[in-house]
């Protein structure tokens, strides 16, 4: 299992901090393929048909970024991966991260805790 932050994630942050973009509303979303997050990935593994759910973001501490966000599936799959990206569709694909797969069914949710630590 990896967790990631993207390339194209750390260039939006370097556009956002020299002020060449606006910080963007931070969105969770899920996927149901295989395979395992690198650095040069720019979309979730086959992103599922979920809505992309807002971020509630918060800095736990002076180093750490948190995105906190509960999706609900809209029917039968197996999620194994999910990421913060910069829009409610398309968007820039900050952090990545693949997991075991969890099986869901309808209404079923998974609340996902994110956290960039600033090393």
């Amino acid at each position: 299992m990896a967790t990631i932050f993207t390339q194209a994630g750390e260039e939006l942050v370097a556009d956002i901090l020299d002020a060449s973009v606006a910080q963007p509303t931070w969105y969770v979303g899920w996927g149901t393929g295989a395979g395992t997050a690198a650095k040069g990935d720019t979309t979730l593994f086959t992103e599922a048909t979920e809505t992309r759910i807002a971020a509630t973001m918060s800095q736990p501490s002076a180093d750490i970024n948190q995105a906190v966000a509960t999706i609900t599936a809209d029917g039968t799959k197996t999620i194994t991966n999910a990421g913060i990206l910069s829009a409610v569709t398309t968007g820039t694909l900050l952090v990545h991260g693949d997991h075991t797969g969890v099986g869901v069914v309808l209404n079923d949710s998974i609340q996902y805790t994110i956290q960039i630590t600033w090393t």
